[in-house]
């Protein structure tokens, strides 16, 4: 269940991708920071109604100031429609998805369910491009070289499922797992 409290979201079920939370990412000149990208169902009311009264409580609060002359309807964010953005065939991951850019300076706790418990991970085979998390996020106003709008900061993350690798990258199981194997094949035969 998707929880709000002022400016901050837990999100229900999300899929993580271009994932970089174990180690921060520098780009294009700008301080490393640790990031991902959430893609959100667009049947996921709950998390999307959470997200909109966040980004309006974060204009809200920075109207006056930060935000001052931006109207609500024209404020910038980083939620955005993946079939509006992307190019669907290329990338089937975000047909029917809204998706979100969450970054940080500082490191998230990253955890995972064990045996019951809230146990952290660092694992690659635990988070990665394509896995199911519950991702706690806090939206702030920004007023940068004159650019004004409303991002989102990445606290934690909780993994709560598997998912295929996104960006090309596959396991071996699916790789390896459907060929035939003649197992009287004779290595010397080989050359």
């Amino acid at each position: 269940m998707a929880k709000l409290t002022g400016t901050k979201v837990v999100t229900n079920k999300v899929r993580l991708s271009f994932v970089n939370v174990i180690e921060p990412k520098a780009f294009e000149g700008q301080e490393p920071k640790y990031s991902a990208m959430l893609l959100i169902p667009k049947d996921d009311k709950e998390t999307l109604s959470a997200i909109k009264k966040a980004i309006k409580a974060a204009y809200d609060a920075a109207k006056g100031d930060k935000l001052k002359g931006v109207k609500p309807d024209r404020v910038k964010t980083t939620l955005r429609d993946g079939d509006e953005e992307k190019d669907t065939e290329e990338h089937p991951e975000f047909e029917n998805m809204m998706f979100i850019n969450v970054s940080s300076k500082t490191r998230p706790q990253v955890v995972k369910r064990e045996d019951g418990m809230l146990v952290k991970t660092e694992d690659p085979e635990d988070i990665y491009s394509g896995v199911y998390a519950n991702v706690s996020i806090n939206f702030y106003a920004y007023n940068t070289a004159g650019n004004k709008g409303i991002a989102a900061g990445l606290n934690n993350i909780l993994t709560s499922g598997k998912g295929d690798f996104l960006g090309g990258r596959a396991n071996a199981e699916s790789d390896f797992g459907d060929m035939d194997w003649d197992d009287e094949e004779d290595e010397d035969d080989f050359l």
